[in-house]
């Protein structure tokens, strides 16, 4: 998948204006003001709560999140966990959009964008703390090389963070979904292979929890015009979500967050 299909002109008015008009002062913006539109992940801000809690997050945690977007998990980090965030994204436009909303909420000295593959992860070994990600290994075929990647960046005893669409039991899946309007753009493989190509990488489970029906979606009449999938997806939101619900339902895709511990 390249990055044409995740790129949007003027993102960051779309979202200024849809948060105006949802009633947002836009000149005294908080983290929660933005989280509507800015998680854009399965399950959003209570996605990305959730998957907080599975870990402890000591105030100034070096964390890497990898595929951040807009950067709202990063800026939940900074702020509700003290954290100092790195954000790779491949996206140009998330990663302009995200920099610029950061600097309005003056978080810039706490949460950094970065332009980059999450294949060729630009960082020093064993830089972090935690490498954090929400549902951004999807297009990526090469998951031994993913979770390399992911390993190297951290330090001995640090911890990977994921919240990943997998394989259900079920099988095909139902397109379109948020990522890929076919099967030619999605790599979804079954949490049993996917734990193991984690192992394989040098990690360890802590957490591994199926929370595909606890973070299930809104149907499409309630997503309002202010959220993230609606304000980049648009009216083809509505026919992704028919077939997320329908892949829910039938387990064609489950919702895993785990932990693991990369070995020293």
């Amino acid at each position: 998948m390249t990055t044409g299909y995740w790129e949007r002109d003027d993102l960051l008015r779309k979202i200024l204006d849809a948060l105006a008009a949802a009633g947002k002062n836009l000149d005294a913006l908080t983290v929660a003001d933005l989280a509507p539109a800015d998680h854009f992940h399965g399950g959003g801000k209570k996605a990305t709560d959730r998957q907080a809690r599975l870990v402890p997050l000591p105030p100034g945690a070096r964390v890497l999140d990898v595929g951040g977007g807009l950067g709202g998990p990063a800026r939940t980090l900074a702020v509700e966990h003290g954290c100092q965030v790195t954000i790779v994204d491949l996206t140009d436009s998330y990663v302009r959009t995200g920099e610029a909303l950061t600097a309005r909420l003056k978080l810039s000295d706490r949460v950094t964008h970065r332009q980059g593959d999450a294949l060729r992860l630009d960082v020093e070994p064993g830089a972090f703390d935690v490498v954090w990600t929400q549902n951004s290994g999807m297009n990526i075929a090469d998951k031994e090389r993913l979770y390399a990647g992911f390993a190297r960046a951290l330090r001995p005893g640090g911890l990977l963070v994921i919240g990943e669409p997998m394989a259900g039991p079920v099988q095909p899946v139902v397109f379109p979904v948020m990522w890929a309007r076919d099967q030619g753009g999605s790599f979804l493989r079954p949490p049993d292979e996917m734990r193991a190509v984690m192992e394989r990488a040098g990690f360890r489970v802590r957490v591994w929890d199926d929370v595909t029906e606890e973070l299930a979606g809104p149907s499409p009449t309630v997503v309002p015009p202010h959220f993230a999938p609606r304000l980049i997806m648009g009216d083809a939101l509505d026919e992704i979500i028919r077939a997320q619900e329908r892949n829910r339902a039938e387990r064609r895709i489950v919702m895993i967050q785990a932990v693991l511990e990369r070995s020293a």
